[in-house]
C-alpha cells in the first residue's frame, strides 16, 4: 500500500524512499488479481461519507488516519447513474478530502458510501484497446462490450528520466512529401496542427495514423479533448471506412474521447489517459507511437474551470496558476526513450487569434514543429494543404537532416518566397513583362507547388488517386531535380497530385499520348 500511496501522490521523494525502479513499482502497484471485476475498488479498503456536493466538487468525509492519497481515485456506491470516479485533489482538514467527479453528480446525496480503490485513476492499456473508444476512466464507450485487458496502468506517471531518455534527434518519416522536407516531425517530439474548418486536419490525422502503421508498424492514439461529440463520432466512421479501424481485424488506433459535454475534471483528465495507453506501446512493446490531442486548448480550459472549482486564485487572463506545471507535467512524457518514442500532434485552438494569450504561450514553448494548414492553398485544390512558408521544424538543421536536405528544403522555400513576391506583378502587368529569370522561376515554382499535393491513401475514395507512400530519400532527389532544371520540359499537370519524380514522368508520358492521338 505504500507504494501505491507514492504513485498515487506522484511525489518523486516518496518514490526514491521505497527505492524501486519504474518496472517494479508497476508490477507491485498493479497487481492483476485487484482488476477483475469491473469496480477497482476492494473490500478491504478505506471508506467515507459524502459531506457536500457543489456541482463537480464534491467533499468526503474519512475515518482517522484513513485519508486516501493526492490523485488516488475514489467509487461512490450504490450510484443510481452507473460507476462514478472522484479524484482527490486537496485535504482540508477534520478528515475530509475535496474531490473532482469524472462524470455527472446528479443524484448523489450527503451521506452516501464512498469507497478509495487505493490508487490513481487506473485504466486498461495493450492491444485489446486499439479499435475501441473508452472515456476517461477506461470505460468502453462504443457499445462493442467490455475490454478483457491484461494490463492496466495509472493515469499519473513521471516523466522518464535523462538516463532513460535518446539524446540523438532523429527524423519520423511520415511519407508525406510537404512534411518530411519542409517542416519534418522529430521523433518524440511535438507538433502544433494549425488550421481551419475544412482544410483538411482530419484527413492529414488520418494519413499520419496510416502511414505510421505501414512504415514502422505504429500505432496511434487519438484523445478528443473537450471538442463536438458529432466530430468525434464522424471520425469514428471515417477510420472505420478508410480501413484505419477495423471491426473484425487488426486496428492500429484507440480512441479516447472527453467531449465538450463532459464535467471539467474529466477533460482536465482525458489527455492523460491517451498518453498513458501510448507510454505502454512505448515503453513495454518499443513502438514508436503517434499521439493525436485535439484540442489541446480544452486542456488548460478544464484545468482553469477545476481551478477555480477548487477556490484558487487565478492567474494571469483568469487562468490557473498551475498552468505552467500543469502543462509541463502532461508535455514531458511526450518523449523518445530508448525503447520507442511517442510523437505528438496537437490541434492548436488560438483564442481570439491572441498568440500573446496564455494557453497557446505556454503550449508553444513545448512545440518542436509546427504544420499550418492553409485555406488560399486548399482553394487551389493542392492537398494535403500545408503551407510550405508558414510551417516551421526545430530540426530542419544540417547538423540533423544533413547538408543535403537542409540546402533543398530552404532553396525550395526560397523559390516559393520568390514566386510569392512576383504574383502582384503577375497579376497588375502579366508574365510577359517579367525577365526571363523571372519566367523560370515562375515555372518551378509553380510546378512545385503542384509537386507539393499528394495523394493520400485515406482519400482514395474521394480523389480517385492511388495513395503514395514517399521515402524521405525519394522526396529530396525529387525536388532537386527540379530546382536543377531537369525537368523544365515536363507541363505542370504532370506534377499534380504524384508520389515522387518518377510518377510525374510516367504521367507527362501519358499526356504526350493523349495529346498525340487526339
Amino acid at each position: 500500500m505504500a507504494i501505491i500511496r507514492a504513485l498515487a501522490s506522484g511525489s518523486r521523494s516518496a518514490l526514491r524512499a521505497q527505492n524501486l525502479n519504474a518496472s517494479t513499482l508497476t508490477q507491485a502497484a498493479l497487481k492483476p488479481a485487484a482488476f477483475k471485476v469491473r469496480s477497482y475498488a476492494t473490500e478491504s479498503a478505506s471508506a467515507g461519507q459524502i459531506r457536500s456536493v457543489i456541482g463537480a466538487v464534491v467533499d468526503v468525509q474519512f475515518e482517522q488516519d484513513n485519508l486516501p492519497a493526492i490523485l488516488n481515485a475514489l467509487e461512490v456506491q450504490d450510484h443510481s447513474g452507473g460507476r462514478l470516479v472522484l479524484e482527490v485533489s486537496q485535504h482540508l482538514g477534520e478528515n475530509t478530502v475535496r474531490t473532482i467527479a469524472m462524470d455527472g453528480t446528479e443524484g448523489l446525496v450527503r451521506g452516501q458510501k464512498v469507497i478509495d480503490t487505493g490508487a490513481p485513476i487506473t485504466i486498461p492499456v495493450g492491444k485489446e484497446v486499439l479499435g475501441r473508444i473508452i472515456n476517461v476512466i477506461g470505460e468502453p464507450i462504443d457499445e462493442r462490450g467490455p475490454i478483457e485487458a491484461k494490463t492496466h496502468r495509472p493515469i499519473h506517471a513521471e516523466a522518464p528520466e535523462f538516463v532513460d531518455q535518446s539524446p540523438t534527434p532523429e527524423i519520423l518519416e511520415t511519407g508525406i512529401k510537404v512534411v518530411d522536407l519542409l517542416a519534418p516531425y522529430a521523433r518524440g517530439g511535438k507538433i502544433g496542427l494549425f488550421g481551419g474548418a475544412g482544410v483538411g486536419k482530419t484527413v492529414l490525422i488520418q494519413e499520419l495514423i496510416n502511414n505510421i502503421a505501414k512504415a514502422h508498424g505504429g500505432y496511434s492514439i487519438f484523445c478528443g479533448v473537450g471538442e463536438r461529440t458529432r466530430e468525434g463520432n464522424d471520425l469514428y466512421h471515417e477510420m472505420i471506412e478508410t480501413g484505419v479501424i477495423q471491426l473484425e481485424g487488426d486496428s492500429k488506433c484507440a480512441l479516447v474521447f472527453g467531449q465538450m459535454n463532459e464535467p471539467p475534471g474529466a477533460r482536465a483528465r482525458v489527455a492523460l489517459t491517451g498518453l498513458t495507453i501510448a507510454e505502454y506501446f512505448r515503453d513495454d512493446e518499443g513502438q514508436d507511437v503517434l499521439l493525436f490531442i485535439d484540442n489541446i486548448f480544452r486542456f488548460t480550459q478544464a484545468g482553469s474551470e477545476v481551478s477555480a472549482l477548487l477556490g484558487r486564485i487565478p492567474s494571469a487572463v483568469g487562468y490557473q496558476p498551475t498552468l505552467s506545471t500543469d502543462m509541463g507535467g502532461m508535455q514531458e512524457r511526450i518523449t523518445t526513450t530508448k525503447n520507442g518514442s511517442i510523437t505528438s500532434v496537437q490541434a492548436v485552438y488560438v483564442p481570439a487569434d491572441d498568440l500573446t494569450d496564455p494557453a497557446p504561450a505556454t503550449t508553444f514553448a513545448h512545440l518542436d514543429a509546427t504544420t499550418v494548414l492553409s485555406r488560399s492553398i486548399a482553394e487551389l485544390g493542392i492537398y494535403p494543404a500545408v503551407d510550405p512558408l508558414d510551417s516551421k521544424s526545430r530540426i530542419l538543421d544540417p547538423r540533423i537532416v544533413g547538408d543535403e536536405h537542409y540546402r533543398v528544403a530552404t532553396e525550395v522555400q526560397q523559390i516559393l518566397q520568390n514566386y510569392k513576391s512576383l504574383q502582384d506583378i503577375i497579376a497588375i502587368l502579366g508574365m510577359d513583362e517579367l525577365s526571363e529569370e523571372d519566367k523560370l522561376v515562375v515555372e518551378r515554382a509553380r510546378k512545385i507547388q503542384r509537386f507539393l499535393s499528394q495523394p493520400f491513401a485515406v482519400a482514395q475514395v474521394f480523389t480517385g488517386y492511388e495513395g503514395r507512400l514517399v521515402p524521405l530519400a525519394d522526396t529530396i532527389r525529387s525536388f532537386q531535380e527540379i530546382l536543377g532544371g531537369k525537368h523544365d520540359n515536363l507541363p505542370e499537370s504532370a506534377f499534380y497530385m504524384q508520389g515522387d519524380i518518377n510518377d510525374v514522368q510516367k504521367r507527362a508520358e501519358e499526356l504526350a499520348k493523349e495529346i498525340g492521338s487526339q
